[in-house]
């Protein structure tokens, strides 16, 4: 599969999702979608999800490019006013998703090893396969941080597979 096409499979999931467009200027986002929902083991969560077309990207652009959009999440958050029911803000989760061919090791380890919780976020670089038609995802702990990271799991599986 190549990358526009890719794209549009990804722009079709996130229409059927509810996710809506977000006007950002992130260099190396090509595309940006949010949406809010309440999830029965984090409650309300703002997600956000990105696609970048990565013919040729390397292990520190998917580092540079993550915490860009970390920067992005945090912005969105803080500039919405408080809930007026009193409750807590929604918890950011993000997924940025690199689209290329025939991803090497140090890029898919870059992926792995991306601290994905930090502050009051959780940002969780993905890389597509386009050659293979492969998702690369993080893998669900047997313990801890359990519920944030089977939602990405799922996330993952309706937003970003073809």
């Amino acid at each position: 599969m190549d990358i526009p096409t890719y794209r549009e499979a990804v722009a079709a999931n996130r229409r059927r999702h509810g996710f809506e467009a977000v006007d950002a200027d992130v260099d190396g986002l090509d595309h940006l979608w949010e949406t809010r929902e309440t999830d029965d083991t984090l409650g309300d969560v703002a997600v956000f999800a990105a696609l970048v077309e990565a013919d040729e990207t390397d292990a520190e652009t998917l580092v540079d490019t993550a915490s860009a959009f970390r920067d992005v999440l945090v912005n969105r958050i803080d500039a919405r006013p408080e809930r007026a029911d009193g409750g807590e803000s929604a918890t950011p989760i993000g997924y940025v998703t690199f689209a290329t061919p025939d991803p090497d090791a140090s890029l898919l380890g870059a992926m792995s090893g991306f601290t994905v919780a930090r502050g009051r976020t959780n940002v969780f670089p993905l890389v597509y396969d386009t050659a293979a038609e492969r998702l690369h995802r993080h893998e669900v702990p047997r313990l801890k941080g359990r519920g944030i990271y089977r939602r990405q799991a799922d996330d993952a599986e309706r937003l970003f597979e073809a």
